[in-house]
């Protein structure tokens, strides 16, 4: 093969592996509810140390606490723990587990595209018509939801 022909990614390659990507979607959108629900615990939790003045800015706490959670157990174990519950992981381009600085790259786009809905519409459109089951954080950065082999 020549240099021409290489593949630009370490990514496993959906037509010969398939397994790596076999309803990744799913198991995302179930990793994601996890994670939420997990997030508005830790709000919940963390409002009475506030004095209850959290009740005032709640959604704001949820995303500092949401941002926190999502960057630091990405760049940990390049999964939340609601991916973990789902044997998924995020991998970069070159098949590795995510840096910390993907892993915070990650998660801003994650927050952007929540933040603006026609963002969020084309990634939902992407993980559904992509063969690799990329979102728009995923496609930018050249990341990848896989399914963890044991």
């Amino acid at each position: 093969m020549t240099a021409a022909m290489a593949p630009t990614t370490a990514l496993p390659d959906p037509q010969r592996y398939p397994e790596f990507y076999a309803s990744v979607n799913r198991k995302r959108l179930v990793a994601w509810i996890a994670d939420v629900t997990l997030v508005v615990i830790l709000a919940l939790i963390a409002t009475p140390f506030t004095a209850f003045t959290a009740v005032f800015y709640f959604p704001f706490l949820m995303f500092v606490i949401g941002f926190l959670y999502r960057w630091s157990t990405l760049a940990s174990g390049s999964a939340t723990w609601g991916m973990r519950l789902m044997a998924i992981e995020l991998r970069e381009d070159d098949g590795l587990r995510l840096s910390g600085q993907t892993a915070m790259l990650h998660t801003l786009g994650y927050y952007v595209s929540m933040a603006m809905a026609p963002l969020q519409l084309v990634s939902i459109i992407l993980m559904a018509v992509n063969p690799r089951k990329q979102g728009l954080s995923d496609a930018v950065l050249g990341t990848a939801m896989l399914n963890r082999m044991a």
